[in-house]
């Protein structure tokens, strides 16, 4: 079974994916940390439970990974359109503690395998070839941490709680249906939409608010 482990705002810059979080829940996001291995850096914020938020952008100041990087950042023209197009909340990522089982025959979705950091591993990542999104952003990244759970006491809490998550896609029918042939245990609602976009309903101390 994979679970929900955290939602992703993609940013064209640190600075951007901040001031837009701040915009939509009200709260200011903390940096969390550089990832030397990939060539990125991201702020975190506590969700309730194990789940939490991430923004992440490429790291100006990093070294290349030597491979494409995560998330697709390395294409930096589709990650600035896909942020003046709206979609900003532009994945989740799914805690899974046996992911050569999940990926078996799911290669052409997910991607490969790849352990991290590259020096002393101790987790594993899915990311395709070309370093994109798996399906768009539609299906989620994988993660398996081997066993051990996300070190959380050092991550911020500001009161934000998720209270629901979902999927605008243009085939609805058919991100259902992985979803439920992966298992996905709390998987976003998938609702009709023209284009792929996520929106999640975060209770904040200063009440109810959309992140987009």
């Amino acid at each position: 079974m994979l679970h929900l482990d955290h939602l992703s705002v993609v940013a064209p810059t640190l600075a951007e994916g901040v001031a837009h979080v701040r915009s939509c829940i009200g709260l200011e996001v903390p940096f969390g940390q550089r990832h030397g291995y990939m060539g990125t850096h991201n702020h975190l914020l506590r969700l309730g439970g194990p789940v939490y938020l991430e923004i992440v952008a490429l790291d100006p100041e990093g070294a290349p990974p030597g491979r494409p990087r995560w998330f697709g950042l390395d294409d930096r023209r589709s990650v600035r359109a896909d942020w003046e197009a709206g979609r900003r909340l532009r994945g989740w990522v799914a805690r899974t503690d046996a992911i050569d089982t999940v990926l078996a025959g799911r290669e052409a979705i997910f991607g490969r395998k790849v352990s991290l950091p590259w020096a002393e591993p101790t987790f594993e990542f899915a990311i395709p070839d070309d370093g994109s999104l798996p399906l768009g952003g539609a299906a989620p990244s994988l993660i398996d941490r081997r066993g051990k759970p996300r070190a959380m006491a050092a991550m911020a809490d500001l009161g934000a709680r998720l209270r629901a998550f979902r999927l605008e896609h243009p085939e609805p029918d058919a991100v259902s249906a992985l979803y439920r042939d992966l298992g996905v245990d709390r998987p976003p609602a998938v609702v009709p939409g023209a284009t792929l976009r996520y929106v999640a309903e975060i209770e904040t101390p200063a009440g109810l608010r959309l992140l987009y």
